[in-house]
């Protein structure tokens, strides 16, 4: 039979601010540094851009012993914080009851996917249908793959609120705010356990508690 496994979800889908100079950035952006206080700073004298959910995208890779399963959840609201040519903060919301498995085509095992990921197992829709990230450090950065800002937030999910890190390529232009990027995630900290060998799971069972999102998401002034 085959296995229900893990989502990688949201998260979130998120967005940086564009680098003004080409410079190295420090490897990571501790957490006592990215406080509300200074995404309130960062914030004063900006424009606020709307993010566009038609045209934004948020997907996910969940990995498993002997394969993975890919899919999607929507953004469902958010804006961007803009000064100048640069993002300097945002939040974002993301409906949990989109939650979508593209890789099982059989309809029976893909309703079963998508309502055990809806479940208390997983992200416990009904309680949580949503998902949040709040913007609140942004750096300059340059990588190997293009990336030209490193992005520093409060993730939400399940309740429970963490500090992400990732890298993005992003840019404004035109009344335009965009940014694509990949952010792993480490699904135990917001209480999804289930299939984590850290809580009991069989090795030979086990869903990989890392999950990887790609998203690709636009805001107009």
């Amino acid at each position: 039979m085959k296995k229900i496994i893990l989502p990688l979800l949201v998260a979130g889908a998120l967005f940086a601010a564009p680098a003004q100079a080409q410079q190295k950035a420090t490897a990571a952006v501790s957490a006592k540094a990215a406080t509300p206080a200074k995404a309130a700073k960062a914030a004063k004298n900006s424009n606020s851009y709307a993010v566009q959910p038609q045209l934004s995208t948020l997907g996910w890779v969940g990995k498993k012993v002997g394969g993975q399963h890919n899919g999607s959840v929507a953004v469902k609201d958010g804006s961007v914080l803009v000064k100048g040519n640069q993002i300097v903060g945002g939040t974002f919301t993301f409906d949990m009851n989109s939650i979508k498995v593209d890789d099982l085509k059989d309809a029976e095992w893909n309703g079963k996917l998508v309502g055990h990921l809806k479940n208390d197992d997983f992200f416990a829709v009904d309680k949580n249908p949503t998902a949040t990230f709040v913007i609140t450090s942004i750096k300059p950065v340059t990588d190997a793959v293009g990336n030209n800002a490193q992005v520093t937030g409060n993730l939400t999910i399940k309740g429970k609120t963490n500090p992400v890190t990732f890298p993005a390529k992003v840019g404004v232009k035109d009344g335009v705010a965009s940014a694509v990027g990949v952010a792993t995630i480490d699904r135990t900290k917001y209480d999804v356990k289930y299939g984590s060998t850290l809580f009991g799971a069989a090795a030979d069972k086990a869903i990989e508690d890392n999950f990887t999102l790609n998203f690709n998401v636009i805001a107009k002034q």
